[in-house]
């Protein structure tokens, strides 16, 4: 029987489409979602989403972290809404009523509100004015945002246990910053092993160059799934 496909998102940070769309069909036998992010899709539009999505029936993420008034990122979220994302990312700081048009505008597409940056850390947030710690700002902009009416969240995975207790189980977790065992943290400041964020509530992790930057990202992801499936089964 064939094992389900992981609760992971492959971030495909390609430089050229045909390379994400390789990348794409080397990872869906294995994950359930592919993310497009703001640089490919700036790169090759909509195209980009049919390439990566190919004959297979993988989710998309569209990655986009719309941020402005409510009348702009209502009709963007429209323009983008016909391409049949799973998830649409909007900044929680945009404010309820910009995160409420995103999920007006497009009934069918999880939007996604990103809380804070999984790049930034206490001292980002001080600097830029965001009333910190980390944890706390995470748990603001997540209740805000799902009253405004997003239906998933991205977070840290170090804050995915007080968010999931915040917003309840219907809410889906979205978790950038997953790093294997071992793996360089590079740019990321809030960072956890896959099984560990599956541990905290997370549904869904966000895994880029642990997979895209290795020999064989079909095999890397493989092994991935393979090592979540062993780790989160029940016990007999």
């Amino acid at each position: 029987m064939t094992a389900a496909p992981a609760p992971i998102a492959v971030a495909l940070d390609a430089p050229d489409l045909d390379t994400a769309a390789r990348w794409a069909s080397q990872v869906t036998p294995h994950v359930s979602t592919v993310k497009v992010g703001l640089e490919l899709y700036l790169r090759y539009g909509p195209d980009v989403v049919a390439s990566v999505r190919g004959a297979s029936r993988v989710q998309v993420f569209l990655d986009l972290k719309l941020h402005d008034i409510p009348a702009t990122v209502a009709g963007a979220t429209r323009a983008v809404a016909r391409l049949r994302p799973t998830y649409l990312t909007v900044h929680a700081a945009g404010g309820p009523a910009m995160i409420r048009a995103a999920a007006d505008a497009a009934p069918d597409t999880r939007i996604a509100a990103v809380t804070v940056l999984t790049s930034l850390n206490d001292a980002d947030l001080a600097a830029i004015g965001l009333a910190g710690p980390a944890s706390d700002a995470v748990l603001r902009l997540a209740a805000l945002s799902v009253d405004a009416g997003a239906r998933a969240l991205v977070c840290s995975p170090q804050e995915a246990a007080a968010v999931r207790a915040e917003v309840g189980p219907d809410i889906t977790l979205i978790t950038p910053g997953v790093r294997p065992a071992g793996a360089a943290t590079q740019d990321q400041a809030r960072v956890a092993t896959p099984e560990d964020a599956l541990a905290a509530g997370a549904d869904l992790l966000v895994i880029g160059r642990p997979i895209t930057g290795a020999a064989d990202p079909g095999a890397a992801a493989a092994t991935i799934a393979a090592t979540l499936r062993r780790n989160t089964a029940p016990t007999p």
